[in-house]
């Protein structure tokens, strides 16, 4: 089985986000976190050890960590994603794998991913882990994980946090408009799955382009009770890659401005010994 026979959602494979990204991914989403910050938080917690990227995609984050000492195995199921990272000046220093992160430690590219470890760190930034669509492919990245982890290791995820009052059903909303495109995001949201399917429809007058999406979040607390029924203890929870506070719910009464947090940064242990 390749990567890109792997089941998912009518025809929607592990790959096909990041084939459907790939070309646009740098201009459209280099902003989304701060590098510097997760590049620092994450070498903190290597030390001596090995990293490994859940969704590596172009090397947004590999390529720093990789230039700041860390040894890094950056994963992604998306062979164009993979070519655009071998491209960028610094990526001979980052090992990376076209693998898919539901299947770490059985699967295409596992061999190589599971001879560079154990790891001290593995991490899923900006929703990655979202990408997994079904309960049991998120089940099985943290089962991966957990084997791939040393003792004490940890894996760290961020995502969004849903709202407590609820998500839309779904919509169209305008991302952009130049000269010569406009690019549309329409969504339907299945409350009861948790899943979101989207497209991003870049339209210009040489034809469309349907770029497709879906995702599967979860609360904070549900990721925890993941986490937990594979063996992780979750030791921190902030609000950014910085180590901001996360505050969980708003205050109370009408005079004070809602301070939730809409993100999560969260680091799971692999117990020790």
């Amino acid at each position: 089985m390749s990567v890109i026979d792997l089941p998912g959602h009518d025809g929607y494979g592990a790959d096909t986000y990041g084939e459907s990204f790939a070309d646009v991914y740098d201009d459209w989403y280099a902003d989304v976190s701060d590098v510097d910050a997760t590049v620092a938080t994450i070498t903190r917690l290597a030390g001596n050890g090995p990293v490994l990227e859940l969704g590596v995609g172009t090397g947004r984050l590999a390529i720093p960590l990789a230039a700041a000492g860390v040894r890094v195995i950056g994963i992604d199921a998306s062979p164009s994603m993979l070519r655009l990272l071998d491209e960028k000046p610094g990526a001979d220093a980052v090992t990376a794998v076209l693998a898919d992160m539901a299947h770490l430690v059985e699967g295409p590219g596992a061999e190589e991913v599971v001879a560079a470890g154990p790891y001290t760190v593995a991490f899923a930034a900006f929703n990655t882990f979202f990408n997994l669509t079904t309960p049991d492919d998120q089940r099985r990245c943290l089962e991966g994980v957990f084997d791939l982890l040393a003792p004490s290791g940890v894996l760290v995820i961020e995502g969004f946090v849903p709202p407590e009052d609820g998500m839309t059903d779904g919509g169209v909303s305008v991302r952009d408009i130049t000269s010569d495109a406009a690019v549309l995001t329409v969504s339907k949201h299945d409350p009861h799955a948790q899943v979101i399917r989207g497209h991003h429809i870049e339209m210009r007058a040489d034809g469309n382009r349907m770029r497709p999406w879906i995702v599967r979040y979860l609360t904070p607390e549900q990721l925890d009770a993941s986490a937990a029924a594979v063996g992780f203890v979750r030791t921190n929870r902030w609000a950014t890659w910085s180590g901001s506070p996360f505050n969980p719910s708003p205050p109370n009464g009408p005079d004070h401005p809602s301070t939730t947090s809409d993100v999560h940064v969260s680091v799971y242990q692999h117990p020790p010994g």
